[in-house]
């Protein structure tokens, strides 16, 4: 096998781990009982999701809830909107966001008891579908909850005066491009955008260097670092800077189920329907919040 330290597996490296035939992976691939990614259509496994999923199929007495205690952790994607909550609300949940895939991995080793995610859904057009195909792989039998918290614009962040006169993805060909860390939903938007539109990474000139937050892309832009940057409408106008819409994402909460029902959760969610709420969606920008609380999935 390759480096044991390297956090991707190929399938040939699973089935060896796994012992089992290749075949036998790409039919656990194709059930959605493995956890795994596709990046510019090659499948890779992460190994910690790997081996959380191992864990996961111990044989055992018990129930899978009462399992592993979870830490009072919010992991996944940033949202301004949601960072704010859960301080206005006095939760008592602590952050840790470092992108949509790191939080799944979080919730999978039993990290974080909610995690943040704007995954857009693989094998369905941008826009389609988000975060439920990459739940039901990524934590496989796990009993979470995917609840809507809002619909967000997604585009480009350029200089205020937007002096390239970007319209689109493929104004992006040969342009400085901020990039971000591959746990986040927005460099796996950016590779979807990418594809639909007949090019690769490789057609722009990726900063080396990715932006671990939207700030650091909005930042990146803002001194002449890079031509543009993906990140969401609230941020650009925190920095007014300007910005090209591309797509309205879903952002959802992914809860380990027991801790929707309790107190943290609780008075997230509660918080979320008062007039303060909604009007501070409003000042941020390019929020719609009118389909909070929807469940759009729930694990067994």
């Amino acid at each position: 096998m390759a480096d044991s330290q390297h956090p991707y597996l190929t399938t040939k490296e699973v089935a060896d781990l796994l012992r089992l035939k290749e075949r036998k992976v790409y039919d656990l691939v194709a059930d959605g009982g493995i956890p795994c990614v596709r990046a510019t259509g090659k499948l890779l496994f992460p190994r910690d999701l790997v081996e959380a999923w191992l864990a996961r199929n111990l044989e055992f007495k018990g129930g899978t809830e009462s399992l592993t205690e979870r830490p009072p952790i919010v992991g996944g994607s940033h949202d301004p909107l949601l960072d704010w909550s859960l301080r206005e609300a006095e939760t008592g949940l602590a952050v840790t966001f470092g992108g949509s895939l790191d939080g799944l991995r979080r919730m999978a080793k039993a990290e974080a008891v909610m995690a943040g995610s704007h995954l857009a859904d693989e094998g369905l057009a941008v826009g389609q579908s988000w975060n439920v195909g990459h739940v039901r792989r990524q934590l496989a039998g796990q009993p979470v909850v995917v609840i809507e918290w809002a619909r967000r614009v997604q585009g480009l962040i350029v200089p205020a005066d937007n002096p390239l006169g970007l319209s689109g993805i493929e104004g992006l060909k040969r342009r400085k491009v901020i990039g971000r860390q591959r746990e986040a939903g927005a460099f796996v938007l950016l590779e979807r955008l990418l594809v639909d539109r007949g090019m690769k990474l490789t057609d722009i000139a990726l900063i080396e260097a990715p932006a671990r937050t939207e700030a650091d892309v909005a930042a990146a832009v803002a001194d002449g670092r890079a031509d543009a940057g993906l990140a969401i409408e609230a941020v650009a106008r925190q920095y007014r800077l300007g910005f090209v819409p591309l797509v309205q994402e879903r952002y959802d909460l992914v809860v380990w189920r027991r801790s929707a029902f309790e107190p943290p959760v609780q008075k997230l969610l509660a918080f979320a329907r008062t007039d303060a709420f909604k009007e501070r969606a409003k000042q941020l920008g390019g929020y719609d919040v009118t389909g909070l609380g929807t469940i759009h999935y729930n694990g067994p």
